[in-house]
Parts: structure tokens; C-alpha cells; sequence
């Protein structure tokens, strides 16, 4: 266990608020208080952040890879730790691994990894997120064509096998190649479905959220776009407020002009959240991977096929942060609750998210300057960048 510490000198935002002058006490892993120095413990470890800032820790819901290693290529509980670790040296406390459009085989083994990894209590491991295959040839995006298909029984008892043995898992489906009959299923099991790589509709977007889908997946990517005789997928996830919608904030998945309209259009109480869509670059030097046969290759933080096609994204989750605040002018407690209260809501990850009494303690701690210090899970230092030298 992680005992009780006391964090003292820093500038504390909780998910809602900023604390000066106090001090964040966790007691075995969780949030005791936020409170005056002299209420601290006297049993406490004391952690000195003079002049930090401390946020909750990230949450990111589609991470495909990190640390050299993608989780199609390496399905296996050791390359979900490396992931994880991967991305907690930028600040990530909590994620889904991402396993894209691949064979029968593989959605198992990846299903194995994930219960594997959860049963391991591998620091970070939040969950697994299924995007494919069942999702439209239309709007593929970078996944293979040939390996997309329809959602047939076996692969609807793969999915809710997999959620009766982990605490989180979600889906991206698409309209074309899933039923309401089967989202009504995997919803009624407690899998988050989000609608994504799609050409639908208004009208069925309603439809399957209705159902039970109630997220969409890297908005504006992969789907039919908004239109005023048929706002499509886009104008759906904007207008429905049961819709939680991830977005790429890397300036080449969506413009930035378009975020903002985005963020300004976005009918509440469900909120647009940062996701990464990251890949096995983050958290290395290599200029590529290889994807169900194919080469990726890494250039000026972009990720592309040969056919310049984007190939997920090469971003962490802090300059995700960073990109909100400096580039589009949102406030730095926004782009905060952005990238951990808002996607830990939209999954229902009670106890994650915000610095609250008996939540997790999963906090970053930041320089002024938003520049990484240190990462803690569960009130245990994972990463100290000054040692790790970034």
C-alpha cells in the first residue's frame, strides 16, 4: 500500500477548482483531503512541490500503442505494460488499449491480454477498447479493408465474455456491419458502444443511440461529416446531449477552426473529451511500424500509410493538454477535465478523474509552464522526469 503522504507547496486543481495554499493528503492510494498544512497528518510523508502545479491524471480511451510497441503486433499482458508505461511519463494514469481491425484470432488473444493485464493490476491498464472490425469500408480510415466485417454472434460472446472479466470494456462500431438488436446487447452487458469509422446518417446515429450507443469516436475522423440537408454522424454527435464524443487535438486530425466550433456546438450534459489515438511512436525515435501487413511511417508528428492516409496519431496526452490551451485558447481547466473528469464520466469510471476524498489518487504534477515532473497511480511516484531526463 501506498500509505499516507502530504503533498505540500503546490497550486492543486481538482477537477473543479484551484487550492492555494493547501495540502493534498492520500491515505493507501486514495484521496483523504484537501485541506490547511496543519491538518495534515503527523504520520505523513511529506512530497515538497514548491511551486507546482497538481491536476488529476489523464484518461485517455484510445491508445493503440507506445514505447515501440502497437497491441495488434504485441496482444499480450507484457505489451499492454509497456504501453501503459509509455504514456504515464506524459502524465496518463488511466487508459483503454486499442486494438484495431484485425483477425478472429487476434481480438482474442487481445481479450486474453486485457483480463491477463487486469488480473496483473498493471499500473495505468484501465481497460481494453475494441475499434473494429465492424465498422463501414466506406470510411475504413487506415484500417485494412479486407479484414472488416459483419458482427456476427461468436464475436458478440468474445465482447461481453471479455466485460464479465474486466471493469471497462468499449467498442467502436459502425451502423453498416452492427444491428440495434446487438448494441442493445453489448450496452445491456455494460459496454461502452461508440459509434465511429461510419457513413450514417442523422436519423440512425439517433437510432443506435437510442439504443444504447453513447459515445462517438475521434470526432470529424472517419465519418460522415456535417451537412445542412444531412448533418450525418457529426451533426448528431454535436445535437445529442447523450453523446460523449472523443477528438484528436493534434492540429492535423481536425483544424483547429473546426474544434472550436465544435466545442461551442456541443449539446450538453455529455462533453467532447481529448483523446490521443496514439501509436507505438510515442515514447521512442522510430520513424515507423508495420500495421496488418502495412508500413506506417512517422514524419513532422504526423503518422500516414504510403498512400498519405493518417495512421492514428503521433501525440501524448499532455501536448494534447498543451494544444488545447495555447493553440485554441481554452482554459486551462477545461483542456484539463478534457483529458480526465470528462472521459472518466463518459465511460462511467466512478473514482477516477477529479482529486475528491476517496477517489483515486492518480494525480500529474506540472510546471508552471506545463512541463512534465512526475506521475503517480494509486499515490505511488511512477514517473520523475527529472531522473528519467524528460
Amino acid at each position: 500500500m501506498s500509505g499516507i503522504k502530504a503533498f505540500v507547496g503546490a497550486r492543486i486543481f481538482d477537477g473543479a477548482a484551484w487550492h492555494d495554499d493547501r495540502v493534498l493528503v492520500t491515505v493507501d492510494g486514495r484521496v483523504g483531503d484537501i485541506s490547511g498544512r496543519m491538518s495534515a497528518p503527523a504520520e505523513a510523508e511529506i512530497i515538497d512541490a514548491p511551486g507546482l502545479l497538481i491536476t488529476p491524471g489523464f484518461i485517455d480511451l484510445q491508445v493503440n500503442g507506445g514505447g515501440g510497441v502497437m497491441f495488434n503486433n504485441q496482444p499480450d499482458a507484457k505489451g499492454i505494460a509497456r504501453i501503459c508505461s509509455a504514456h504515464a511519463k506524459f502524465g496518463t494514469t488511466a487508459l483503454m488499449v486499442t486494438l484495431i481491425t484485425d483477425r478472429p484470432d487476434i481480438t482474442l488473444r487481445a481479450a486474453e491480454a486485457g483480463i491477463d493485464a487486469h488480473r496483473e493490476r498493471v499500473p495505468g491498464f484501465l481497460g481494453l477498447h475494441f475499434e473494429g472490425p465492424h465498422l463501414s469500408v466506406a470510411r475504413k480510415g487506415t484500417h485494412d479493408p479486407a479484414l472488416i466485417r459483419k458482427m456476427e454472434a461468436p464475436d458478440l460472446a468474445v465482447l461481453t465474455g471479455c466485460k464479465a472479466k474486466l471493469p471497462f470494456v468499449m467498442t467502436t462500431v459502425a451502423p453498416e456491419n452492427v444491428t440495434l438488436e446487438q448494441v442493445k446487447a453489448l450496452a445491456e452487458a455494460g459496454i461502452v458502444v461508440s459509434l465511429g469509422h461510419t457513413d450514417t446518417g442523422l436519423d440512425m446515429a439517433t437510432a443506435y443511440a437510442e439504443a444504447g450507443a453513447s459515445m462517438v469516436t475521434h470526432l470529424f475522423n472517419a465519418m460522415s461529416p456535417l451537412g445542412h440537408r444531412e448533418p450525418g454522424l457529426v451533426g448528431a454527435a454535436l445535437s445529442n446531449g447523450k453523446l460523449d464524443c472523443g477528438l484528436i487535438a493534434d492540429g492535423f486530425h481536425v483544424d483547429p477552426a473546426a474544434m472550436g466550433i465544435a466545442l461551442r456546438a456541443k449539446n450538453g450534459p455529455a462533453h467532447i473529451f481529448l483523446v490521443t489515438d496514439a501509436m507505438s511512436t510515442i515514447g521512442t525515435d522510430d520513424d515507423g511500424f508495420e500495421l496488418n501487413g502495412r508500413r506506417v511511417y512517422r514524419n513532422g508528428g504526423r503518422l500516414t500509410l504510403e498512400d498519405g492516409t493518417l495512421a492514428g496519431a503521433d501525440i501524448d496526452m499532455l501536448s494534447c493538454i498543451r494544444f488545447m490551451h495555447e493553440k485554441l485558447d481554452a482554459p486551462l481547466e477545461e483542456a484539463l477535465r478534457m483529458a480526465s473528469a470528462y472521459p472518466a464520466e463518459a465511460i462511467g469510471a466512478s473514482g477516477k478523474g477529479r482529486l475528491l476524498p476517496g477517489f483515486d489518487a492518480d494525480l500529474v504534477m506540472l510546471t508552471p509552464d506545463l512541463q512534465m515532473h512526475s506521475t503517480w497511480i494509486g499515490g505511488d511516484k511512477i514517473h520523475d522526469a527529472a531522473r528519467s531526463g524528460g
